[in-house]
């Protein structure tokens, strides 16, 4: 644990630097096959639950009875193959069947309980109709919509356009990930995974506005100086605000994952999965693009400026000359910490070390 806050304090002062921003098109071709792969799970489409496309609901109370028969039983009546859960700690049983089914309710009934040996009276039958579900998503949707819109609105006017497109691409970034890999895996859609899937909005868009902060600060005044390019000042600036970002993100993530894999997975709880793999997916997804996605996208604009063309021409211009005056100087002639890139500082002393060694005389004789 010390080496890594040593690491974090090393990052923060510069002595350690990851090119995160240098390596945009690397990060830019992962993003790309992960998406695409995303947009084939959703092109299969979504398992969607029965509170989106209508049906029946059945609990069958009987002591003993289990997940297996109740499925074998249900087997036999529809075609569909209806979801079957344990709920109330294994005292009931739960049986889903689809709209789709051509069976009515009051015939499934009467069947389950020749096939389970249960008085007709032990089932609760309940009906859902798919407009329910319609309306939820309506709601879900526009709700989204006008959260992003509000989002863009407060980052152009708190930082600028250019960091509110790229957390914004960052952001529909996120959601493309969550949403494939729902469709891929074949988790059911339920009101609770519209809940997870609007939560991760929140969380990716801190990672990301928090990093833009420490970038806002580094790039403060930046143009009147020929050290520095804006690719530079903002990779140093994530770098200073690396470390936390993993912190927060595996903080958020343990209990997460404790309801996915021990809750839903060990336990079987499956409802707790509805809701724990997009809050799973989408945590890690915004951590990821926060770091490899929306900064790397707002320096890439940045430089598009004029103003840091021109820094980027006059810290280059900088640097050759700096270059071209040690090669002048001799050898052992020390390059100053002002002429060196963020992230090089710590270098200076181990090659102007090694530059005195080459000068010095031989004591072998």
């Amino acid at each position: 644990m010390s080496r890594f806050s040593n690491l974090g304090h090393r990052l923060y002062q510069g002595e350690v630097s990851f090119d995160f921003v240098g390596r945009r098109k690397l990060w830019y071709s992962i993003s790309g096959v992960i998406v695409l792969v995303a947009a084939v799970g959703l092109a299969m489409g979504l398992h969607l639950g029965i509170e989106f496309k209508g049906g029946s609901v059945y609990t069958v109370s009987k002591p003993g009875l289990s997940v297996s028969q109740a499925q074998d039983a249900a087997d036999k009546i529809v075609s569909s193959h209806p979801l079957v859960q344990s709920v109330d700690e294994g005292k009931k049983i739960r049986i889903q069947v689809s709209s789709e089914d051509s069976v009515s309710s009051s015939v499934f009934t009467d069947k389950l309980s020749k096939e389970l040996s249960v008085p007709v009276a032990e089932i609760d039958t309940q009906v859902i109709g798919p407009s329910w579900g319609e309306q939820i998503s309506k709601k879900a949707l526009t709700g989204l919509i006008i959260f992003m819109i509000l989002v863009t609105a407060y980052l152009a006017i708190a930082f600028e356009w250019r960091m509110a497109v790229a957390a914004l691409v960052a952001l529909i970034h996120d959601l493309l990930i969550t949403i494939g890999v729902y469709a891929l895996v074949g988790f059911e859609v339920t009101p609770g995974t519209v809940i997870g899937f609007l939560t991760i909005l929140g969380y990716s868009l801190y990672d990301t506005v928090v990093v833009f902060d420490t970038v806002k600060e580094n790039t403060k005044g930046l143009a009147k100086q020929n050290k520095l390019t804006y690719s530079e000042a903002a990779n140093a600036g994530l770098n200073q605000t690396l470390v936390r970002s993993l912190n927060t993100t595996v903080v958020a993530l343990l209990p997460v994952a404790a309801l996915l894999f021990i809750g839903g997975g060990l336990l079987g709880a499956g409802t707790l999965n509805d809701i724990s793999l997009a809050l799973f997916i989408g945590l890690a997804a915004g951590a990821y693009s926060s770091i490899c996605v929306a900064t790397p996208l707002l320096a890439q604009l940045k430089e598009e400026q004029p103003e840091m063309k021109a820094l980027r021409k006059r810290v280059l211009q900088h640097r050759a000359a700096a270059a071209a005056k040690s090669a002048a100087a001799g050898e052992g002639e020390e390059i100053a910490d002002e002429d060196l890139p963020a992230g090089m500082v710590g270098q200076r002393g181990r090659s102007a070390g090694t530059s005195r060694a080459k000068g010095r005389p031989s004591t072998k004789r």
